[in-house]
């Protein structure tokens, strides 16, 4: 029977737990749950009643093997029953799950090996699972690990139970090892421990989605991923609602299926980065839109990444129709590092855009405002989503390069200060002291500015392309090249590598599907003249082929590896040349 989407015989309680296991075991009392979808249609069904049972006899099985209280166990995350039973089987037992990617690109499995082996070294990993599916690729590399043991959930069914008291993971003890999404080849495992995870649970269902009764949840994130993890698994346990899981694989190939399911089981509450939202609104039919109903659907959460409106306008006018309100969106900020989130627009608002001088922006550092009416300038106007204020009890500062606090409307980078702030990277102190200040300020490597409390991103700072003294966003090449037809959302990394006069030179590498080497060469031609007059830069074009822009874990770009396979493949001394010869190399 599938889990419903209430509990009348259970009073709400939102995330007023010390510890995962104690969340369980209320929740357990209920007749909520999980339930997993394949096609459409409904696999498994996974109340908190039965994850609760069969995560207790799990971890008398693991406690068997041995192993010291606090050690790691690597889960390859894959959207499936036994990744929540082994999750919550380790908060029993006293170890420390660790969600491992599920994710690889067509003809990289060697590659995916060596990300997971880095990973297993990393966290030291004692015990380590996977389905039947991926755990090929897990005993590879965990070959000459001398870990515990390694196997499929049917292989751990076999072990014999412990005959001892289990003592679950306490409040100063952590919950799990979280992967930052760019950590492929450096991995940094962000520690958390269960007092700031159920303190960061506890703000997200009531100050960020205001969490109610009625409330059912969709998602297809990954469960390797913070925002699928710990806002679309832990805040729904924490809160005694249903969640519908559709695989991060499925909707990409049917992206109508998270649509589809919202409308079906008449779903309030789901999030998605932007590019999640801007593929529904480009792949669906027109005879689709007519079955959906949308109307139920109170919070689309939205963040992971810089915001761009432009999609989710797009999203919100393709799906009106069928009940989908702007006012639905919730624009967010947070990352691994703080649990997950920092800051929540208030509800009900829509996205709430603020329109600068994007010359005073790259001159100057400062968000003035200009008129909205001037927008269709775009090689001057600029509009940015406002996140919302902090949490509770978070500070947040915004800093020059000098570390000194910026007033209102000046970018720089942002700090933030809170009770669900990291306790630092697993095992890494060098990287731990870069980045988490004795006082707890986290810099966070994000550009932002405030207006009245409200924190407003405008990129990352690593990302940034500074040429002559400007700040240029990649995110603005990356959006004029998409507008053109033959380059799809999501295909374009913009970055800067040193140039042959010891300056920055801007590069974009961009997978385009178009075949016939006369509109190649026309596109890179047209690209030219856009980027000079819009933003006055000559960039180097790089026509590369399919799949062949790295990606994280979580499926964003990463342009800081796409800039390390520039250099590897082109070299530096390449940079003197024109467009045309690195077409014609990259092809």
């Amino acid at each position: 029977m599938e889990a419903t989407p209430t509990q009348n015989d259970l009073q709400l309680r939102l995330a007023d737990f010390s510890s995962l296991a104690e969340a369980v075991d209320y929740a357990a009392q209920g007749k909520t749950g999980f339930n997993f979808y394949r096609g459409g249609k409904i696999v498994s069904v996974l109340p908190y009643a039965k994850l609760r049972e069969k995560a207790i006899i799990l971890a008398r099985r693991l406690c068997g093997l041995g192993v010291e209280r606090g050690s790691r166990v690597g889960l390859v995350a894959d959207t499936e029953p036994a990744f929540m039973i082994f999750f919550f089987a380790c908060q029993y037992a006293g170890l420390v799950p660790v969600p491992l990617p599920a994710f690889f690109h067509m003809g990289s499995h060697k590659a995916y090996v060596e990300q997971l082996r880095r990973l297993l070294i990393n966290c030291d990993a004692e015990i380590a699972v996977a389905h039947k599916g991926y755990f090929e690729f897990l005993n590879k590399a965990a070959e000459g690990l001398n870990l515990r043991f390694v196997g499929t959930p049917e292989a751990f069914a076999e072990l014999p139970e412990a005959s001892t008291t289990l003592r679950p993971l306490e409040s100063d003890e952590l919950a799990y090892l979280q992967y930052t999404s760019g950590s492929t080849r450096f991995p940094r495992g962000v520690m958390i421990t269960q007092a700031t995870l159920m303190s960061n649970l506890a703000d997200i269902s009531i100050h960020g989605v205001k969490v109610r009764p009625e409330d059912r949840c969709v998602s297809w994130l990954p469960f390797y991923h913070d925002m699928g993890l710990v806002g679309l698994v832990l805040v729904p346990v924490a809160s005694q609602r249903s969640v519908d899981y559709s695989s991060t694989f499925d909707f990409a190939m049917r992206p109508r299926q998270w649509i589809a399911l919202m409308s079906q089981n008449k779903a309030t509450i789901s999030f998605s980065p932007p590019f999640g939202y801007e593929l529904c609104a480009r792949r669906i039919r027109p005879e689709d839109i007519a079955g959906f109903d949308l109307s139920n659907w109170r919070v689309a959460g939205v963040g992971a990444e810089m915001i761009r409106p432009g999609p989710l306008e797009d999203f919100a006018g393709v799906f009106s129709s069928c009940g989908f309100k702007e006012e639905a969106f919730l624009a967010c900020y947070g990352m691994a590092e703080c649990s997950l989130a920092v800051s929540f627009a208030p509800l009900d608002r829509a996205l709430e855009l603020d329109y600068i001088d994007g010359n005073s922006l790259a001159r100057d550092k400062k968000a003035a405002p200009i008129d909205p009416a001037h927008k269709k300038d775009s090689a001057r106007v600029k509009q940015f989503v406002k996140c919302g204020i902090p949490l509770p009890q978070y500070e947040i500062s915004v800093r020059d390069s000098q570390g000194r606090d910026l007033p209102d409307r000046h970018c720089g980078t942002l700090f933030v200060r809170g009770p669900s702030v990291m306790s630092g990277y697993f095992a890494d102190p060098e990287n731990t002291n870069a980045v988490l200040s004795s006082e707890g300020w986290l810099n966070t490597g994000d550009l932002a500015y405030r207006i009245s409390g409200e924190i407003v991103i405008t990129g990352r700072k690593k990302d940034l392309i500074i040429i002559n003294g400007r700040n240029i966003w990649p995110q603005d090449l990356e959006y004029l090249a998409q507008a053109q037809p033959e380059v799809r959302s999501g295909d374009a990394a913009a970055f800067s590598v040193p140039g042959p006069d010891g300056g920055e030179k801007a590069v974009i590498m961009i997978e385009c599907r178009e075949s016939d080497a006369a509109k190649r060469t026309a596109l890179i031609e047209r690209l030219r003249t856009i980027f000079l007059e819009e933003l006055g830069l000559d960039c180097l074009i790089c026509l590369v082929p399919r799949n062949t822009l790295p990606r994280t874990t979580s499926g964003k770009l990463s342009r800081s590896q796409a800039r390390q396979r520039f250099l590897e493949q082109f070299g530096k001394e390449l940079l003197t040349q024109s467009n045309m010869d690195i077409y014609k190399q990259a092809s």
